[in-house]
């Protein structure tokens, strides 16, 4: 127990080493958050789209803006939470400037056997609200696994809910929005399920 305690003392301060080198511009740290955090940002953003040029555009606009803000990192929450939270508003930007590129990522990973086309005026604000209006556990799942790019077992361990539960809430989440977005925007709703 005492060794794992040492290991994530460990941990932390040599993260605080690197944020504090990315804070002086230093570029040896920022390469080595840039490494680590990579990846994940990656899987985040191929949610939204699979076009390489509109990956790495949308990952170094997300970069640049940790590192233009890390000064502004209060240590409080996840840091990777909040770098999540800058990488997801430059894909969000991103596709408001290209609205013609725009996903709707309420469909995104979604089978179905009719697809649903939604409107092209439904942009991030838009679907923000409707998101909002879900119920707390629905809209919890659907954020952190659509928005946030989490895996079904990690919304699980930090909800204390199974996997197959947070994919139920997902699955739900999805028909309730589907729902909404025909109500509210003239769609047709047809369930393929």
């Amino acid at each position: 127990m005492q060794e794992q305690s040492l290991h994530i003392d460990t941990k932390k301060r040599e993260w605080q080493k690197v944020i504090d080198g990315c804070v002086d511009n230093k570029r040896k740290s920022q390469e080595k958050l840039y490494k680590h955090f990579f990846p994940t940002m990656e899987r985040m953003i191929r949610r939204y789209t699979q076009d390489d040029d509109q990956v790495i555009s949308i990952l170094n606009d997300g970069f640049l803006r940790v590192f233009k803000k890390i000064h502004l990192y209060e240590h409080k929450g996840s840091f990777e939470g909040w770098i999540r939270r800058l990488v997801y508003h430059s894909l969000s930007d991103y596709f408001k400037r290209n609205a013609k590129d725009l996903k709707f990522l309420v469909f995104d990973d979604f089978k179905r056997e009719k697809p649903v086309r939604a409107d092209e005026s439904l942009y991030y604000d838009d679907l923000i609200k409707l998101i909002n209006k879900l119920p707390e556990k629905h809209m919890r799942v659907f954020q952190l696994y659509a928005i946030e790019g989490f895996l079904h077992r990690e919304i699980g361990e930090q909800m204390s809910i199974s996997e197959n539960t947070s994919k139920w809430y997902l699955s739900e989440a999805r028909k309730i929005l589907q729902k909404s977005i025909a109500k509210n925007f003239g769609e047709q709703y047809t369930d393929a399920g």
